[in-house]
């Protein structure tokens, strides 16, 4: 675990201007820098970097964060890399505190295997082009396929020569560990001597996000029926098949810009469609698409395009991913290929622009596709009809995001007539099936969770409103979202001037201020993400430091950067113009403007506590059926109406309704 000291010195030496400038050309514009931005296709620039507030804008495309969350996007990093990243930039020494024996354990395993499979890379590529046989077998083989030098040498293509033990000998040589060769499938124990697993076989190396070495495919040049076509690395500490798509690395810069990924099922595939600039694609290495795989697209776009042979084995397989690509809110098209064509001989066959072309106008929508499809095997069988209606709304059903609620009225317009059902029908069919999950999810949670006292058949309010929603087609995240304009105000002056001076007689800052008025701010604001800020300063501020915005805008929680980011998008010294108007304080306070802030704003906050304590006591009153009970509602309200009195008359602020 990187140490908090090591980030904060990353931290101050981070200059925007200077990383983003590193992949975008950048011209000084006023304040701000401007240029194209990396992230989409444009011709006129409308990406802009703040040096003052530290975050970039792209107006075209919308995407925005800072100088961490810059690099994770574009290098598709995560936190930990983008931090060791720049580290590296600013030759900044990280410090690791300490972590369990197991994960310790992990961590080396992960980094010997790693530097195996950098080391087998360079191998390979090195027999290939520089030895005898791998020049007459390996590299004749990739020209054979079309591929040039430069394209072999972008995807660190290799070979291994036909010998019983070359490469596990030249490995044990150099000092590399006999176990760890084997985890990676790089060498095999035949009659208890070592033996290279990969002999006579031409390699594909697969890489991580950031270029790393993974693991490796190798491809046998001879027919055999002993010897499999394939060999794939076995999963181990750093490689998992499930979560690997080959290429990435290579096509996470164009799927961007490009806002679609294409996938296709086999190594060559993306390397031929590559060659001839069609970069965006990745490929499943023949295997069903898992969750993990849909979530890795996610992160580049939600634009997926799959393409497959056109017999039926390719149509099942694209079947396959389907629902749930749906759940991860993907727009997934399909392009099925001529008839004995995959995308590495149609692209060579035909040429990139007209392979480009006829993906634009053969694709399919996925769910009316899969749907047409069943349609034509069901034919007048009533029975398979009826099995396939439940089928399509059970699919539509999972198109359930707030996001996503005109996509799932489309399908279910376009589905009912080509069904020729009644549209009503079917939505009610779709809810049906959307209420099943939340009950098994709520059930699921209940018994993960037990309340005393309450059985598993009892469903939470949330679970009766969401099931309430489904019958109108509102997802819970539209029901439970709150305007936080208000609380986002207090987080922002926390931010600017937590530190500030906020009485002279005093001696206080304004976060002693707020953490020392005699309410929870944490118990007043109503979003979780704001809950979360404030519960982590008042941390930070009870040990003795208050953090400035950098702290948050450069947080380890992508989500609470994008936060911050968006806060820190306003203009520096502009609040809510109706607040000022509003909550007018009869007090000069001269250059010192953000005091006046200060108070309006926890001001409006105190208030609208107190405006929902009153509601809530008159609620508890007319409820109430004991004497005693309503006369201390009745003493709770004068009370609260006083307090509320004393609060808008000592500040000089309306009340508002």
């Amino acid at each position: 675990m990187i140490s908090q000291q090591s980030i904060q010195q990353i931290l101050g030496r981070i200059d925007i201007v200077e990383i983003v400038g590193s992949f975008v050309k950048l011209k000084k514009r006023g304040a701000n820098y401007m240029g194209l931005c990396p992230f989409h296709n444009e011709k006129s620039p409308s990406f802009t970097v703040s040096p003052s507030k530290e975050i970039y804008k792209c107006f075209g495309c919308g995407k925005s964060g800072n100088a961490i969350s810059f690099v994770m996007e574009h290098e598709k990093y995560s936190y930990v890399e983008a931090i060791k990243w720049l580290a590296q930039k600013y030759q900044v020494e990280i410090e690791e505190t300490e972590v369990s024996p197991e994960l310790r354990q992990h961590q080396l395993m992960s980094d010997s295997l790693f530097i195996i499979n950098g080391f087998a890379r360079e191998y390979f590529s090195d027999t290939l082009f520089n030895t005898e046989e791998g020049q007459n077998v390996g590299l004749s083989y990739f020209e054979e396929r079309g591929f040039t030098e430069e394209t072999v040498r972008k995807f660190q293509l290799g070979y291994c020569l036909n010998q019983r033990d070359t490469f596990a000998q030249t490995a044990l040589s150099k000092g590399y560990n006999l176990e760890y060769l084997q985890k990676t499938g790089l060498v095999t124990m035949r009659n208890e001597q070592p033996a290279d697993n990969y002999r006579g076989r031409v390699i594909f190396p697969i890489h991580n996000q950031s270029g790393k070495i993974l693991g490796f495919g190798a491809r046998i040049l001879v027919k055999s029926d002993r010897a499999p076509k394939y060999i794939n690395s076995p999963e181990n500490e750093i490689y998992i098949k499930s979560r690997v798509l080959y290429g990435t690395y290579f096509a996470r810069h164009a799927i961007d810009k490009l806002n679609e990924c294409l996938l296709v099922e086999g190594y060559t595939d993306v390397i031929s469609l590559h060659q001839a600039g069609v970069e965006n694609v990745v490929a499943s290495s023949g295997t069903s698409l898992t969750q993990d795989q849909l979530r890795l697209i996610k992160k580049y776009t939600n634009n997926l395009t799959i393409i497959y042979d056109g017999d039926s084995a390719g149509i099942k397989a694209a079947l396959r991913g389907l629902d749930m690509a749906i759940e991860e809110s993907l727009n997934v098209k399909l392009v099925l290929l001529p008839d004995k064509e995959d995308p590495d001989s149609y692209v060579q066959r035909i040429g990139a622009e007209a392979f480009r072309s006829f993906i634009e106008e053969n694709k399919q929508d996925f769910v009316l596709f899969k749907l047409q499809l069943n349609m034509q095997e069901a034919g007048n069988d009533s029975n398979k009809k009826s099995q396939l209606v439940n089928e399509i709304a059970e699919t539509i059903s999972k198109i359930d995001k707030a996001e996503d609620f005109t996509r799932q009225q489309d399908y279910i317009r376009q589905c009912s007539q080509l069904l020729k059902i009644d549209e009503q029908g079917l939505i009610a069919l779709v809810n049906k099936y959307i209420r099943e999950r939340l009950v098994k999810r709520e059930q699921a949670n209940a018994r993960n969770n037990p309340a005393p006292d309450e059985s598993d058949d009892v469903l939470s309010e949330e679970a009766i409103a969401a099931m309430e929603a489904a019958e109108t087609g509102v997802s819970i995240s539209s029901l439970l979202n709150k305007d936080e304009k208000q609380e986002k105000e207090l987080v922002k002056i926390l931010l600017r001037f937590g530190d500030k001076v906020f009485s002279q007689e005093e001696n206080n800052t304004v976060a002693d201020y707020v953490f020392h008025l005699p309410y929870d701010f944490e118990s007043l604001a109503d979003s979780e993400m704001v809950k979360r800020v404030l519960r982590e300063y008042k941390t930070l501020y009870d040990s003795g430091s208050i953090p400035d915005k950098k702290w948050f805008l450069y947080h380890q929680d992508p989500d609470m950067s994008r936060y911050i980011s968006l806060i820190l998008e306003d203009k520096e010294a502009e609040l809510s113009i109706n607040w000022k108007e509003r909550f007018e304080i009869d007090t000069v306070y001269g250059d010192n403007a953000y005091l006046k802030d200060t108070i309006s704003t926890t001001n409006y906050l105190i208030l609208r506590k107190i405006k929902k304590l009153i509601v809530e006591n008159q609620d508890e009153a007319e409820k109430a059926t004991d004497m005693d009970q309503i006369m201390r509602c009745l003493e709770m309200q004068v009370h609260l109406k006083a307090l509320e009195k004393e609060l808008t008359q000592g500040l000089g602020t309306v009340i508002f309704k």
